[in-house]
């Protein structure tokens, strides 16, 4: 996966930068990235390709709930590698080779993302609001995604990891999510993570903290 540098993020990133609001700071972050590999990428690749085929072959039988029609399907499998691989590039410091696939989501409606955002940014909102000419953040968001992205052509997942496998789990955290848009067509994927954390807890935004517990190695409840 290559970075990739977009103007159109660039007023809502230095906005949700580190948004101060009361007892609570906001940190947010649009990137994109092309879905080209590199050399890292390519074994990562095919080392988590063997790993959801291993997985198909052991579970085809013996759990009949598995998603298989979607994992076997080679185009499921190259959307949850690039997912992976996008998470890997967001959190380098993190280890996502044994991710498990009921972690992403698929959002059937793009409205779906917008509510999220509403509901949890609603005080960022005005605030953006107030310094930009009454214009709404969601829609200045999703009109930047747009130019980069073609949105109304992307599939939507959302990473929701236990908290145990969330990279960005630190204390006093209070809510936060993480958005991709993947758009088959021109193999670009664009991430929407966004954080609050408390201001009594006084650590670093986005600090990956790996669980000391035994990595979980099931593929399940795909739902690409």
């Amino acid at each position: 996966m290559k970075f990739l540098e977009y103007t159109p993020f660039d007023s809502i990133n230095l906005f949700l930068e580190q948004l101060n609001l009361g007892d609570c700071t906001i940190r947010g972050n649009l990137e994109a990235f092309s879905c080209k590999h590199t050399a890292t990428d390519r074994r990562l690749s095919i080392s988590l390709e063997h790993e959801i085929l291993d997985y198909l072959g052991k579970s085809a039988d013996s759990d009949p709930s598995s998603p298989v029609e979607h994992l076997s399907s080679r185009s499921s499998r190259k959307t949850l590698i690039y997912l992976v691989l996008t998470l890997g590039h967001i959190y380098p410091d993190y280890d996502f080779s044994a991710v498990r696939a009921h972690l992403f989501f698929q959002e059937e409606e793009l409205e779906s993302f917008k509510q999220m955002v509403d509901t949890y940014l609603s005080d960022a909102s005005r605030q953006w609001a107030a310094t930009n000419e009454g214009s709404s953040l969601v829609d200045s968001m999703t009109k930047a995604i747009d130019e980069v992205i073609k949105i109304r052509e992307c599939d939507i997942y959302s990473y929701n990891p236990d908290s145990d496998a969330d990279p960005v789990l630190e204390k006093g955290a209070i809510w936060s999510f993480n958005y991709y848009f993947y758009n088959r067509k021109l193999k670009r994927v664009v991430s929407f993570r966004c954080y609050c954390t408390s201001k009594l807890s006084g650590d670093d935004f986005l600090t990956g903290v790996v669980s000391d517990g035994e990595e979980e190695d099931a593929l399940i409840d795909m739902d690409i």
